[in-house]
């Protein structure tokens, strides 16, 4: 990793698998490894190795999240080391903390080993899309993107389809999948340190915080996405065990038909972005998860059984991933100066209710789970409403409906 940086005008000598877009891709695929395999086993392991109740499975994701919403820490760390080079320290830090998981089967062990993977999880993160953004250009970056996100499904289907296979086959134990898991991340990084070049960002990033008020509707955004994540995240995968008893090789196969959708139609998703634009994508987006929401809740009104519990998980699972067209709203709208300090930013003003509303969410499930789900319709709706401010075309001075009308500030 010490090697002089290439600039991205060189990388058209190197082979293709050892240039930018495959590096972005190989991460891609180490991610999911560990934190996937991590998230299709968690609900089933807190609950049988330290008896969790809703109560402690908010704490749990909100102690999660506080990395999240710590994540502008990044931009003091980027005076000191390079973001491509923090991205595998991140990942590695990922990689061994879930792979110990197993080791520490209490409500303390679990909470510290959760914290450690998340910070790993949330760095990476924040670099990673901002590494995506300054090397991939605007015009392919809708095709680029749906491609990362295919990649990243494949695996954690890879992942989901090894824990359904040979869970009961060979009889394998939580700290066995964990130590794997966690091992495979940590060999791809290694791999990903020392095959792939340093790469220079095109543009030199600010090295300080960023706040702009001409993105004021892209951080209502994040804040709203990350108040809705939270309620798929931390109660709905919880529900389908609490509530319908489902075991671990049924829980996964239902995340495994949810990636091997998720990887067939990325690329689509990403061919639509393209087509149709942030606002028509967005918009879809949080009218099916209001739907979903509100169906969650018919749930306990109804008393609907587990295929249609099924159905919707998965639903909510497709709707989310379309997410990345924020991030490409971000890219038309934005100085490229301004990315990796905007990245930090962002990932800190998302976690905000993350941070708060797990744990309170947790004593509200305790009462009434339907009212989760319908607070979590709400935030939809609210979502949508800020969706429809995105113009057709998004650009600098251009980045709401109102930019037109209103005197720019000099920023």
């Amino acid at each position: 990793m010490l090697r002089a940086p290439m600039s991205l005008a060189e990388v058209h000598d190197l082979p293709a698998w050892r240039r930018p877009e495959a590096l972005l891709y190989l991460m891609a695929a180490a991610m999911p490894l560990s934190f996937a395999t991590w998230s299709a086993l968690l609900n089933n392991f807190v609950i049988e190795a330290a008896a969790f109740t809703g109560k402690e499975i908010g704490w749990l994701h909100t102690v999660r999240e506080i990395p999240g919403f710590l994540a502008i820490g990044v931009i003091l760390i980027l005076l000191v080391m390079r973001e491509q080079v923090l991205a595998l320290v991140a990942l590695a830090l990922l990689g061994a903390a879930s792979g110990v998981t197993a080791w520490f089967p209490s409500f303390t062990g679990i909470l510290v080993c959760t914290l450690l993977s998340s910070i790993g999880f949330h760095y990476f993160e924040t670099v990673n899309q901002s590494l995506q953004l300054q090397w991939i250009d605007k015009d392919r970056a809708p095709i680029v993107l749906g491609r990362i996100l295919a990649v990243g499904a494949g695996a954690s289907l890879a992942a989901y389809g090894a824990i359904v296979a040979l869970w009961e086959a060979l009889g394998l134990d939580y700290n066995m999948v964990y130590l794997a898991s966690g091992g495979l991340t940590l060999a791809i990084v290694l791999v990903a340190a020392l095959a792939y070049p340093q790469f220079e960002n095109p543009h030199p990033q600010h090295r300080h915080m960023v706040l702009r008020r001409r993105y004021w509707l892209y951080y209502a955004l994040q804040f709203m996405a990350g108040a809705r994540r939270q309620i798929f995240v931390v109660f709905a995968g919880f529900m389908m065990v609490e509530r319908f008893g489902m075991k671990v090789g049924e829980m996964t196969a239902l995340l495994l038909v949810n990636y091997l959708i998720n990887m067939a139609i990325a690329p689509a998703m990403g061919r639509a972005l393209g087509k149709y634009g942030e606002r028509s994508v967005m918009g879809f987006e949080y009218v099916g998860l209001t739907l979903v929401f509100l169906a969650y809740g018919g749930l306990y009104w109804f008393g609907w059984g587990i295929v249609v519990a099924g159905g919707l998980y998965i639903l909510d699972q497709l709707f989310f991933a379309l997410s990345f067209a924020l991030r490409t709203y971000f890219q038309k709208i934005a100085d490229p100066r301004d990315i990796a300090p905007t990245a930090a930013v962002a990932f800190t003003i998302n976690h905000i209710a993350a941070v708060f509303l797990p744990a309170a969410l947790g004593y509200m499930w305790a009462q009434s789970p339907d009212h989760v789900f319908l607070l979590g319709a709400g935030m939809a709706l609210v979502a949508f409403g800020l969706i429809c401010l995105i113009p057709r075309h998004p650009a600098p001075g251009n980045e709401t409906l109102f930019s037109r009308a209103l005197p720019q500030p000099a920023e």
